[in-house]
C-alpha cells in the first residue's frame, strides 16, 4: 500500500510541474487547433462520399 501511495505521490509532483509551468496550456491549444483540423478533415471527407454517391457511414 505504502508503495502505491508512492506511485501517486511522484505522478502528483509531476503532473503539477506540467501544469504549473505552462505546458497544460500549451497542450490545450494544440488539442483545439487538432480538433479544428480533424473536424475540416471529416466533413472533407463526409462531402467526397455523397459526392461519389455512396452514403455516409457514420
Amino acid at each position: 500500500m505504502l508503495g502505491w501511495s508512492l506511485v501517486f505521490f511522484i505522478v502528483a509532483i509531476a503532473s503539477a510541474a506540467l501544469g504549473f509551468g505552462g505546458i497544460a496550456g500549451t497542450a490545450a491549444s494544440i488539442a483545439k487547433i487538432l480538433f479544428f483540423i480533424f473536424l475540416v478533415l471529416l466533413v472533407i471527407s463526409l462531402l467526397m462520399q455523397v459526392l461519389r454517391g455512396r452514403p455516409p457511414r457514420l
